[in-house]
Parts: structure tokens; sequence; C-alpha cells
């Protein structure tokens, strides 16, 4: 006769034994298992190239993961597809901790309605969100030698010659277009939007004079408005960015453009595949909340336009991931960005 775990022809004594100790293995071996990590080097997948705002970032809140988890933290850099490939490579990876992402608003919030739905992932399942740890907004800058010394003449020379002034981003769909398009949206403007691929030949073209303006993160154009090859003329967000030396009285959208609703802030995560254990999670959750807290990671921060943030919970986390992707969705669709 062939005898299944649970036999009947066992006494009843031998079949609670067995139930018991079925349902005591895995609740033995998980404290055992969570005691021992991270026992070796944790990968942080980074969606962009280096010397950006994500891999600057990804470096100063791995560096202080790394001191608190005693294991090295070590960033590997898997640019395209507008963050969809570093996605996919963390969605599909061992759910043992090891492999961690450096995930953000565009790709959890706008990369679904960007791409019609084909993406090679699920931005809330196929995931275990753990915390936010930066958040920024962007910056809007001309060409030192253009003629317009403030937001408003910009916008009155735009409307002037519709389609003429130009703007290069960083790419279709990215952070720095769909700040163009909520700007031509709420101030009633045509410009005429230049993609490239990347930030960098776009802002080289910027600097040479090829194209007349750009949205993009602070990080990158500040360097250039500080040694005068740039005027910043607005911050994306609602609020001023007083803390980053060179922008202490550059307005924001809020002043200029008040009842827009434009308010660009971008933000970066730390996250994890699907099915991480709790204990895992827990782990690295508090070592990433442990390190965005740190004060020297916010002196690192601020001159580049971020500044720290956390969230109470892994859910809490998730829950305001949903909440957004109505906003960017919509950011989006005013774009009229599509992307294959």
């Amino acid at each position: 006769m062939t005898r299944t775990l649970f036999d009947t022809s066992q006494s009843g004594i031998g079949r609670r034994g067995l139930l018991l100790g079925a349902l005591a293995a895995p609740a033995l071996l998980r404290p055992a298992w969570a005691d021992t990590f991270p026992s070796r080097a944790i990968r942080l997948v980074v969606p962009f190239t280096p010397g950006g705002a994500a891999d600057i970032t990804a470096r100063l809140i791995g560096e202080r993961m790394s001191a608190i988890l005693g294991q090295p933290v070590v960033v590997d850099n898997r640019p395209g597809a507008g963050g969809n490939i570093a996605a996919e490579v963390v969605a599909r990876s061992e759910p043992d901790g090891y492999t961690t992402f450096l995930g953000g608003a565009t790709i959890f919030c706008a990369n679904k309605a960007l791409y019609g739905g084909r993406i090679p992932f699920h931005p809330i399942t196929d995931f275990t969100h753990l915390s936010r740890v930066s958040i920024g907004t962007t910056l809007l800058v001309v060409n030192a030698r253009e003629p317009w010394q403030t937001f408003g003449e910009l916008i009155a020379a735009a409307k002037a010659n519709p389609g003429r002034i130009t703007m290069a981003s960083s790419g279709q769909g990215t952070i720095s277009h769909l700040s163009l398009a909520k700007l031509m949206q709420s101030a009633g403007v045509e410009i005429t939007h230049v993609p490239y691929r990347g930030l960098t030949p776009g802002l080289n073209d910027l600097i040479g004079g090829t194209v007349n303006m750009m949205f993009d993160g602070i990080p990158a154009l500040i360097p250039h408005v500080r040694e005068g090859r740039l005027r910043a003329l607005a911050v994306g967000s609602d609020k001023r960015v007083t803390f980053v030396p060179g922008l202490e009285t550059v307005p924001s959208m809020g002043e200029l453009l008040p009842g827009s609703g434009m308010d660009m802030e971008f933000w970066y995560s730390i996250d994890g595949p699907a099915g991480l254990p709790p204990e895992v999670a827990t782990k690295l959750y508090n070592a990433t909340v442990q390190a965005a807290k740190q004060p020297d990671y916010e002196a690192r921060l601020q001159p580049l336009g971020f500044t720290p943030i956390t969230d109470a919970s892994p859910a809490a986390f998730t829950s305001y991931i949903e909440r957004s992707v109505p906003v960017w969705e919509e950011l989006v669709r005013v774009s009229g960005a599509r992307l294959e």
C-alpha cells in the first residue's frame, strides 16, 4: 500500500508528530537563514549610466548601507529602455536579498503608460518595494548667451515665436521631456522638443548653442550654472530649492505658474524582487532607512539638489507608488510620448 505523509494507518501521535514536524521545520530554518544574511556582497542595479543623479544617489546610499550590513554594496549600471532593462533584471532575479534595485518615479509610475503597457515587469507585484531614499526636482536653464534673463522673458519669446525656441531633453518620456510637456500646457506656449539619447549629448549641444534651453535634474546642470555657461530661470518644483548654492534666488513653478499644479519632483528608492523573505526584507529596509537618515548623506545630497526621504514601512511606500501612478500617467498623456 502506498502511504501518504499523513497516512491514516499511523497512530494519532504519529500523525500529529509528522504534522508538527512539517510546520516546525520552516520556522526553525527561517531565523537561522535570516541570521546569516548578508554573508556576501549585495548588488545594487542602477538603471542609468554612471555620473548622473541616479548613479550618485546609488553610490552614496550604497556606501552607507554597506557599513550597516557589513558587506559590500556593489553598483551595477544597466542603462537602457528608460530603466526597463535594469528593472527586468531585478524582477527576474533570485529573491534572496543579494540583488537590489535603485528604482525611481518614472520607472514605477510612468513607464507602463509610456510603453503602452508593454513592459517586461509589473511595477507593483514584481517587486518588494522598501523605501524612497532621495527626492529632487528639475531645473530650467538656457544657454548664458541667450537674451532671456528671466522666466517671463523666455515665455514671452516663446509666445511671440511659436516653435522657434528649442529644448534638448535626455530622451522621449524622461523627466526632462515630461517637464517640458507640463510647462507648455501650463504656460500656453509651443517649444520644439529635441530628444537626445541621454543627458550628456543634449547638454553638450545646449552649451554649444545648438539648442536654446533644457529641463533636467539639478546635479548635472548646476556646475555649468555656477561656472557661467548656463543661466537658471526656474526650478520645476512648487517650492524654491534654497539649499542648493547658486539657486537660492531662482523662482519656483508655484510662484511663476500659480494654480498650474506643476511640481516636477522625482525620487529614487531601494527595492528588491518580489518574494523576498520577510526577515531579509526587514533587514534591507532597516539598513536603507538608517543609511538615508545619516547626516553626512544629507550633506552630500543637498548641494546636488536632492534631499533624503524615507517611508514609514515597505507597505506605506508601496501604497504611495499606487497613488502616484495616475499623476504620472496624466503627465505622459499631456506629453503625447509613446515609446517602443
